[in-house]
């Protein structure tokens, strides 16, 4: 049986142990805060925390409440995607006064589809110190959980949210054989996961993780063609925020650059739809996976 105080006692001595390296002056501390669950912070995130002359955050109010939570106050700087230049000059500013200056969003790693790479770009552009505390991340979470095997992913963040930019988005991606990370909000999680379907067959499986680290954490993984009606059964599961992984396109085989000739030589010749089904009928390749590579090579003419 564990001692009871044995969790306190190795944190405050790795909290000992954080406060005893070093920290240099002039630095942007890039610093990932949880994504849902309060004790998925690291010590040393905490330490700089709370030695930093300045917190510059997405939004300050979740920030506020987010350090109150670990008993530390501190000057707070707006620093989100609307004034990520100006915020950018005030960084620098204080940090060419020799100031420490922790950078976060308001869950996970700055400047992964959330504000900060300006940022963190006009900082090293000035000559200044960048300092990465790794932590907590939705995408890398979600792969862990996920079952894909893989050593290989492609990180896409949000896809657009107008329909035809969206499917325009999936097509270039349909060939890719990496794992797919994708990011999505609950009032669109429906009609992306619809888009899914089209873009890449019924076939393919995908990942549904919602609310990661939270108390209704769900990490769902099933074909495309089932993904749609998962979500229906149960109006809860289209709530919370969303991390969709997609499984990647099966490896090519030998014929793969022979079937690439054919429907290039078609393509001169005929629309998309007919080359793509005569394509299908000379290699024997399947006809959804050939259009969809036909619009990629239309696309890149």
């Amino acid at each position: 049986m564990s001692h009871p105080n044995f969790t306190a006692a190795v944190a405050s001595s790795v909290l000992s142990e954080a406060a005893q390296q070093t920290y240099p002056e002039s630095a942007l501390y890039v610093l990932a805060t949880p994504i849902g669950n309060v004790c998925d912070v690291t010590l040393r995130a905490l330490h700089v925390l709370t030695i930093a002359d300045a917190v510059a955050c997405e939004d300050t109010r979740n920030t506020s409440h987010l350090l109150t939570r670990y008993g530390i106050s501190q000057t707070l700087i707006a620093a989100h995607e609307h004034n990520e230049r100006e915020a950018a000059d005030k960084i620098i500013a204080r940090l060419q006064q020799g100031q420490r200056i922790a950078l976060v969003s308001d869950a996970g790693t700055p400047a992964v589809s959330d504000p900060g790479a300006r940022i963190v770009e006009a900082v090293r552009a000035a000559g200044l110190t960048v300092v990465p505390l790794p932590g907590a991340s939705a995408a890398v979470t979600a792969l862990s959980a996920s079952g894909l095997v893989n050593d290989q992913f492609r990180f896409v963040g949000f896809l657009p949210n107008k329909s035809k930019q969206r499917e325009h988005a999936l097509q270039k991606l349909a060939a890719d054989t990496a794992t797919l990370v994708f990011y999505e909000a609950p009032h669109r999680i429906v009609e992306t996961v619809d888009a899914l379907l089209q873009a890449f067959g019924p076939e393919r499986h995908v990942v549904l993780a919602r609310e990661l680290t939270k108390l209704f954490e769900t990490i769902h993984r099933c074909p495309l063609a089932q993904a749609p009606a998962w979500l229906a059964q149960d109006a809860n599961r289209q709530r919370g925020e969303f991390v969709l992984l997609v499984e990647g396109a099966a490896a090519g085989d030998d014929n793969d650059a022979e079937t690439e000739r054919v429907l290039r030589i078609l393509l001169d010749e005929l629309p998309v739809k007919q080359a793509a089904t005569l394509a299908a009928q000379i290699t024997g390749q399947k006809k959804n996976a050939l259009y969809e590579r036909a619009l990629q090579i239309k696309d890149g003419d």
